[in-house]
């Protein structure tokens, strides 16, 4: 939702090596922003976005920044130029490379002299260059937005490349409910499909599962439909067709999104698996939905500490079950991976100002310090552990993110302040144990990887005296693995696509940016960005955006782009 030698810090997928060291964590330097969004664009850069608010790194004329790029060498923060609100938004890669992300937001806002458009319409564009280049974020919303407002939706890659843009409200509050409700999804570019012609597409499912069902948990399924999860309900939407089918609900009331923020992810669809798809949901809350946000105390109301798998066949789904329970129940927090759960609160839900017993105004206390490692493949009862792994001193609450274990961000606040749970600069890098073994390096990777073909990756290891390829398996190593991975995009704890080894077709790993990795014993080497497919732009239907654009309004006045 992004991530050099330190960007493969961040990935285990669902690898843990026979023998855990220590692991190291530092705290190398500041975002300038508060770093409610992240995605790793670059092996040196990471991209930081905001909401307005009076920060410390200022743009060229002086006002506060609500974006920045983020140098991973240098560990220092160039500010972007926004115009629109990016206040709970949401990303996205599509299949040319470019982050149609940071789209969606909030309404006019003004802090520190500073102002932003009404960004709720918002589709922010940002193509990726070099550390020492200046590429900034492009907006026209008079030209490029969504069709209606939403704020805390999510969005996922498609086998076409596009991305599908679901769910969200037409404005905020600690909860969704039926007036602000936008139970639709739309697609970006615009698709004339099922009869919308470019325009919003009704789901019952959204009407289904309110109140709690802001920034649902959506993932691309290699038989080309989207898993759905909202509230404690789950379903897979055959977004070509526009049909809905409902699966089991999450099990003991689990609530999953926004404000309960549990996190989700899908498990490594692996080739030896047929390319299996299953789910995880951890954390959360068993909150029943009927209770009001005035009778929730952000130091006494538990998080849940359950984890729930369903695999998405029909055994798996007859026996969907919660899996194991985590050492601390987590309100809200983001598994960047299957491998890690880290950031979050064990009492209290996601947001501000809103539950009894506030911490300053967060709604949630007693920050979870240490992270803790996911085995899948593991029996169940010793999946979770903390063997090894450092404790922070910084709260990782509300408007926090974590990436290729680059951890940044919490401010459950307004605008900028220092009381407890504060606005929070600092980032933290967290360095797993293989950091101090011997890493395969990668010495030759095509620039795109074909579908259904051989790609030949060419590696070495140190010390040995040859190369090895994937496929081609030596005395010397008792397992070898490549791996592609989607960093996606990181936004309030949530985290919008996973790892995925393998890639026969665009349905199993959709058209656009990935990270390859090879493995050895359990030891992966350094990241290497290659395109998957022929990094072609995805469909555009001028028809479908004309349709679009006569039928919406601009939500940012003509007057306020000219000036911006």
């Amino acid at each position: 939702m992004a991530w050099s030698t330190f960007t493969l810090l961040a990935f285990i997928p669902c690898l843990f090596a026979s023998a855990r060291g220590a692991w190291t964590l530092n705290q190398p330097g500041t975002t300038g922003v508060g770093a409610m969004q992240i995605a790793v664009v670059s092996s040196d850069t990471v991209l930081i976005i905001d909401k307005i608010e009076n920060n410390p790194l200022k743009d060229a004329e002086g006002k506060p920044a609500w974006a920045s790029v983020y140098s991973l060498k240098s560990h220092t923060a160039r500010p972007l130029k926004l115009v629109t609100n990016s206040f709970c938004a949401g990303g996205g890669w599509l299949s040319n490379g470019t982050s149609a992300g940071q789209h969606w937001g909030n309404p006019v806002v003004e802090s520190g002299g500073g102002k932003a458009e009404n960004g709720l319409q918002g589709v922010r564009l940002y193509n990726p260059c070099a550390e020492n280049e200046n590429c900034e974020i492009f907006e026209s919303p008079n030209r490029i937005r969504l069709t209606s407002a939403r704020w805390y939706p999510s969005g996922a890659r498609l086998s076409d490349g596009s991305l599908l843009i679901i769910g969200g409200a037409y404005g905020g509050g600690w909860t969704n409910f039926k007036e602000l409700n936008n139970p639709t999804y739309e697609f970006y570019p615009p698709k004339n499909i099922n009869g919308f012609n470019g325009l919003q597409i009704p789901s019952q499912f959204l009407v289904d599962t309110l109140p709690h069902n802001l920034f649902p948990h959506v993932f691309a399924l290699p038989n080309n439909q989207i898993f759905v999860a909202a509230n404690n309900k789950t379903m897979m939407l055959d977004w070509q067709r526009n049909v809905e089918t409902r699966l089991p609900d999450l099990p003991n009331g689990q609530r999953i999104t926004y404000p309960m923020s549990g996190a989700g992810v899908m498990l490594p669809l692996r080739w030896d698996k047929a390319f299996a798809a299953e789910i995880l949901m951890c954390g959360g809350s068993d909150t029943d939905d009927r209770v009001k946000d005035t009778d929730l105390s952000a130091k006494t109301t538990p998080g849940s500490s359950q984890c729930s798998r369903m695999v998405l066949n029909n055994r798996g789904l007859a026996s969907r079950k919660a899996s194991n329970t985590m050492d601390d129940a987590r309100g809200c927090f983001a598994a960047n991976w299957p491998g890690m759960i880290i950031n979050g609160a064990s009492t209290g839900t996601a947001g501000y100002a809103n539950l009894k017993d506030q911490v300053g105004v967060s709604n949630a206390d007693n920050p979870v310090f240490q992270p803790v490692l996911y085995d899948p493949d593991a029996p169940a009862g010793k999946r979770f552990s903390r063997e090894g792994l450092p404790t922070s001193n910084i709260p990782r609450m509300y408007h926090s993110v974590a990436g290729a274990i680059f951890v940044a961000g919490s401010n459950p606040n307004e605008d900028v302040t220092e009381r407890t749970y504060g606005t929070e600069y600092r980032t933290e890098i967290l360095y797993p144990d293989y950091m101090s073994k011997p890493r395969p390096v990668i010495t030759r990777v095509p620039d795109n990887i074909e579908y259904n073909r051989f790609n030949r990756v060419i590696f070495s290891m140190p010390g040995a005296k040859r190369s090895h390829r994937r496929g081609i398996f030596d005395f010397f190593f008792k397992k070898v693995e490549v791996v592609l991975m989607d960093f996606g995009f990181a936004t309030h704890g949530v985290h919008t696509t996973p790892p995925i080894p393998g890639t026969p077709n665009p349905n199993v790993y959709p058209p656009g940016p990935a990270w390859l990795f090879v493995i050895v014993d359990g030891v992966p080497s350094e990241a290497v960005k290659v395109m998957v497919g022929e990094g072609r732009s995805p469909p555009v239907d001028l028809g479908a955006i004309e349709n679009m654009l006569a039928n919406t309004g601009n939500p940012v006045p003509i007057e306020a782009l000219q000036h911006a």
